[in-house]
């Protein structure tokens, strides 16, 4: 079952096949594989008609007059469809905007601010640095307490451990960074409720390669970025996620005029807009935006229930070739078997993981490492195919034997 005959059946039966000539093709010869679509997704040449388009019409001609007539309601509208198509949010409840960080902060400053009296904010020691980073930086600012999960799979029995009548807020990634495990947004979310706090979730290595359901979850706050799945371009701006629930009551700490009820009144004191646009602060990065809007169109026109189906069996098609190749060489499975349990990519540790690593990328296959031992294997549904996870497993096997 590691046989090429295996990948170009498997290749075959691939329903989003042909989404992969919607990408700019590769034209390094030296690249065997690009397997870091978890970090930084490959460009749609959509992207660029569209890039064009808004530097020389848009820009060019329309000049100025496009911020009325298009770009100021760009973060909501494609916080929309991105609601739509991928978060399971409805309308008026996600804007894109500013970077993952700033909108962490933002979430978790509101949250914190929704639960006056509670001094607590929960989160583990596994995740990602910008969210351990901004949950201590923000205790410091207000004085409140971290309290630690000390596990990097964190469950509901995890949570509860920690939480109690003191918890404002528990900051949580729906899918661990490293292992890929998936977290239970909505059994998690429901505890943190019953004891009070508010949940707010980092969707980066979930959103657009697994479904997603803030709404039937019940999550209050979740931000994630859109330049890993979504496909949208280095540094595109990310989105974060209000519940409607809390529209009426949340602020934000970075009140800047774009999210004034009168963007151009040029008032003496900030009022706040209504809504999800009081999450804005300053002028939207509308070339940005342009990969955004190109990544949703894709991932809808797809569907994230096939993706998600595709992303299953290239991880379980990993599995495979490193039981059979790898783990005689000494790897061993970091990611969760279950495939319910596992997100979009699948992490081998080896001992000289780092060493390796370079030795991989030097000869063309590009992978992603995490200290201290892991080598990610990221799968982008819609641009990685079985036969060029196939060749990367390979010579890996050749590498490092």
């Amino acid at each position: 079952m590691t046989t090429r005959e295996e990948a170009a059946r498997l290749d075959a039966a691939d329903e989003l096949a042909v989404f992969r000539d919607r990408f700019v093709p590769i034209t390094d010869p030296g690249v065997v594989a690009y397997l870091d679509g978890n970090s930084l997704g490959r460009p749609l040449r959509a992207t660029a008609d569209r890039l064009r388009d808004v530097v020389t019409q848009e820009w060019g001609s329309r000049l100025i007059r496009s911020w009325e007539e298009r770009w100021l309601e760009l973060p909501g509208q494609l916080g929309d469809e991105l609601g739509r198509v991928a978060l399971g949010a409805a309308p008026g409840q996600t804007i894109v905007a500013d970077s993952t960080s700033v909108c962490l902060y933002k979430a978790l400053r509101a949250a914190v601010a929704l639960r006056p009296g509670r001094d607590e904010i929960v989160t583990d020691t596994a995740n990602f640095p910008t969210d351990r980073f901004l949950v201590e930086s923000v205790a410091a600012e207000l004085g409140h307490t971290v309290r630690w999960i000390e596990t990097g799979d964190v469950g509901v029995a995890d949570v509860a451990a920690v939480t109690g009548d003191r918890t404002a807020a528990v900051v949580l990634s729906h899918v661990d960074y490293r292992s890929a495990a998936i977290a239970d947004l909505a059994a998690i979310t429901r505890v943190v409720h019953e004891r009070g706090g508010l949940a707010v979730w980092d969707l980066c290595h979930s959103v657009g390669s697994i479904p997603v359901e803030l709404d039937a979850a019940g999550a209050d706050f979740a931000v994630g970025c859109t330049y890993k799945f979504l496909n949208a371009g280095p540094g595109a701006p990310a989105f974060l996620y209000v519940s409607s629930r809390h529209h009426e009551t949340f602020g934000q700490p970075l009140t800047g005029w774009m999210g004034a009820a009168d963007t151009f009144g040029m008032a003496e004191h900030y009022v706040p807009a209504p809504g999800i646009r009081r999450a804005l602060s300053g002028t939207p990065p509308v070339l940005g935006m342009a990969g955004v809007q190109e990544g949703v169109a894709l991932l809808a026109e797809a569907g994230i229930e096939r993706v998600r189906a595709k992303a299953v069996a290239l991880g379980r098609w990993v599995l495979e070739l490193a039981d059979a190749w790898l783990v005689p060489l000494g790897f061993t499975v970091a990611s969760p078997r279950d495939d319910a349990r596992r997100g979009g990519h699948v992490t081998l540790r080896h001992p000289d993981a780092e060493r390796l690593s370079r030795v991989l990328i030097e000869n063309g296959v590009l992978i992603d490492f995490r200290r201290p031992d892991g080598i990610r294997i990221g799968l982008s549904p819609l641009t990685t195919s079985f036969a060029e996870v196939r060749a990367a497993m390979d010579r890996i096997r050749e590498l490092a034997g």
